[in-house]
C-alpha cells in the first residue's frame, strides 16, 4: 500500500519543483509540468525546449491537462487531510509513550505536557493544570466574541443609520419633484394666460385699425366718387364746339376744376395720415 502510494506521489510530482503538480501542462515529448514552474524554467533558459528531454516543444502556450489536474488536487488534498489530522493529534497531547491524557500546559510553549516524561523538560516555564488553561482560554474567547459582537452591534447601528438616510433621501426626492412639478404648473398657466390675454389685445387692435380703415375708405371712395363726377363733365365740355364752349357756362367748370386741384394727393405709404399702417408682432 506504501509503494502504491509512493509511486503515485512520484507520478504527480513536477520535475521541476519536486511538488505534486499545480497546474499541470503535457508537452509534445508527454513530459508534465506545472504551467507556472514551465514558464519560469523558459524565462531563465530563453529557449522553449522540455527541461528533462531538451526537445523543442511546439506548442506555445501549453493548455492545462485537466484530467491530471483534478487527480492532483485530489491527491493534495487527502495529503493535506492526514497532516491536519495529525496536527489534531499534537493538539489534544497524548502521549504516545504513556498513552495519558494531558494533566499540565506549558503556556511558554503554547502546548500540552506530559507529567511523566515531559515535565522536566518544563522546568523554569509557566505550566499551568490543563483545566485551567481550558478555563483561560475559554475565557479570552468569550472576551474576544464579546469584542466581535459589539463590532457586530456597531455595524448594524451604521447600517441603520444609512437606512434611514435612504429612506429619508427618497422621502425629499419625491417632496422635491412634487414641489417642481406644482411651480412648473403654475408656470405653464401664468404663460397660457399670458399668451391668451396678449392674443385678445392684439385682436382688438386689428379690429378697430380695421374700423378705421374701413372709414378712411368710405371717405376716398367719396372724394373718388366727386373727382369722377367733375372728370366727366370736364371731357363732356371738352367735346363742345367753339361757340358752345364760351358760353357762361364754361367759367363754371373752369373754377370747378381750379377747385378739384386743390385736393391734396394721396399719402401712398400709408391710407391716413392718423393711422400709422404697421403690423404688430
Amino acid at each position: 500500500m506504501a509503494e502504491k502510494a509512493a509511486l503515485l506521489e512520484s507520478f504527480l510530482n513536477c520535475h521541476v519543483c519536486s511538488e505534486t503538480f499545480t497546474d499541470p501542462v503535457s508537452l509534445g515529448c508527454n513530459h508534465r509540468f506545472c504551467s507556472s514552474c514551465l514558464q519560469k524554467f523558459w524565462e531563465q533558459v530563453k529557449n522553449k525546449n522540455c527541461p528533462i528531454c531538451k526537445r523543442r516543444s511546439s506548442k506555445e502556450d501549453p493548455t492545462v491537462d485537466f484530467a491530471l489536474k483534478e487527480l492532483a488536487d485530489s491527491f493534495a488534498g487527502r495529503q493535506k487531510a492526514g497532516s491536519l489530522e495529525k496536527g489534531d493529534m499534537k493538539v489534544k497531547g497524548v502521549c504516545r509513550k504513556h498513552q495519558e491524557d494531558p494533566k499540565l500546559f506549558c503556556e511558554d510553549e503554547d502546548r500540552a505536557v506530559c507529567p511523566v516524561c515531559e515535565f522536566s523538560l518544563h522546568q523554569g516555564h509557566r505550566v499551568v493544570p490543563i483545566e485551567k488553561a481550558v478555563s483561560d482560554l475559554k475565557e479570552q474567547m468569550k472576551s474576544d466574541l464579546k469584542s466581535l459582537q459589539d463590532k457586530r452591534d456597531k455595524y448594524k447601528k451604521v447600517e441603520n443609520t444609512y437606512n434611514e438616510v435612504i429612506q429619508h433621501s427618497k422621502k425629499q426626492l419625491s417632496s422635491t419633484e412634487r414641489q417642481i412639478r406644482a411651480e412648473f404648473n403654475k408656470l405653464h398657466q401664468f404663460l397660457k394666460e399670458e399668451e391668451e390675454s396678449r392674443l385678445a389685445a392684439l385682436r382688438e387692435e386689428e379690429e378697430q385699425k380695421g374700423k378705421t380703415i374701413s372709414r378712411e375708405m368710405k371717405m376716398i371712395q367719396e372724394q373718388i366718387s366727386s373727382l369722377s363726377d367733375s372728370i366727366s363733365a370736364v371731357e363732356e365740355e371738352l367735346q363742345k364746339h367753339s361757340v358752345p364752349f364760351l358760353v357762361p357756362k364754361h367759367c363754371s367748370h373752369t373754377a370747378e376744376v381750379e377747385k378739384l386741384r386743390g385736393f391734396p394727393d394721396p399719402d401712398s405709404s400709408s391710407p391716413s395720415p392718423g393711422i400709422p399702417y404697421l403690423i404688430s408682432n
